[in-house]
């Protein structure tokens, strides 16, 4: 049975429709990231499966159950880091912590959690003296300490330096060897990829692209680009005829072509005939950022997405 599946989903905030006919599933220990951007209908959508929303139509179903029915039974099943969530700040972590681990029939060893956080060395200062990015990784520690089956992380990384954001991946990926079901939103394509074992691209509400990096690649219709540096005294009409778009930059020339074999078996037959060399031959496909930005059409900076959640708390 698929962990997530949602048929139909609408939801509207007035005559903004924030989600409008979205549909998804997540199968059972598969590693999901929904991108989009901003008011594109992602942090809506999760606040669904969450059970902090209510939704307009569709059907949604998250461990089998209706999340906005499921009670305590299925909430002692999911972990949810939010975006952004509020801590009393006269406890220390370690009691955060263990206060959590109380709501849930078999939680995780709480030392055990703080050090998958990175948090061991402040588990005992008060949550008042944390940075904004140990307040993250306390965020992400009240998510797992349950041992949730299903983790929703909601731009997991905002705030981390890079040092901290490689041990976030590293506790995702040991989450995922350990058979959890992880659906997370995200800004950074890079975490995208790294991450998540299939992207989900969310524009307006709705789903208009899904699959590997390498499937939305392939199914995107971009060009491959061949690049190399000009030889000195050579012309570009010297060049042999290429298939493609062909711009010249810097002396440096590059060819956008869905032939991208044939576009380099050419050249090298032309440099070898001349005896000449083609300096910092390169052949790119297109990029996961290429890939997402003919996708979506990013909005003004005013088209945010919907109110702010209301108040929650980690598996309450």
């Amino acid at each position: 049975m698929a962990a997530v599946v949602v048929e139909g989903l609408h939801k509207h905030y007035g005559t903004v429709r924030a989600v409008d006919g979205l549909d998804l599933v997540v199968e059972t220990g598969e590693v999901v990231a929904l991108l989009g951007p901003n008011g594109a209908g992602k942090t809506t959508t999760v606040e669904v499966l969450e059970g902090y929303r209510e939704a307009d139509a569709g059907t949604v179903r998250v461990l089998g159950s209706d999340p906005r029915a499921g009670g305590r039974a299925l909430r002692e099943r999911i972990g949810v880091v939010l975006q952004e969530a509020g801590f009393e700040e006269q406890f220390t972590p370690r009691e955060l912590v263990r206060l959590h681990a109380g709501w849930y029939p078999h939680p995780r060893p709480v030392s055990e959690v703080l050090e998958l956080v990175g948090l061991e060395e402040k588990a005992d200062q008060r949550v008042r003296t944390l940075s904004g990015g140990q307040r993250r990784r306390l965020d992400l520690a009240l998510g797992i300490v349950g041992d949730p089956e299903l983790l929703f992380l909601d731009e997991p990384t905002t705030g981390f330096d890079p040092s901290a954001r490689r041990r976030a991946w590293d506790l995702v990926d040991s989450l995922r060897h350990l058979g959890a079901t992880i659906l997370l939103t995200t800004h950074y394509l890079d975490e995208a990829q790294h991450l998540a074992d299939r992207l989900v691209v969310i524009d307006h509400g709705r789903v208009v692209a899904e699959g590997t990096p390498d499937d939305l690649a392939a199914r995107s219709g971009l060009a491959t680009r061949v690049a190399f540096r000009l030889p000195d005294g050579v012309p570009v009409a010297d060049l042999p005829a290429l298939e493609g778009d062909v711009r010249q930059a810097d002396g440096r020339l590059e060819v956008a072509t869905h032939a991208p074999t044939r576009a380099v078996s050419e050249l090298a037959t032309w440099a070898v005939g001349r005896g000449l060399e083609l300096e910092g031959l390169s052949v790119a496909r297109p990029s996961l950022e290429d890939v997402y930005l003919d996708l979506v059409e990013e909005p003004e900076p005013d088209d945010e997405d919907v109110p702010v959640r209301p108040d929650a708390r980690h598996g309450s």
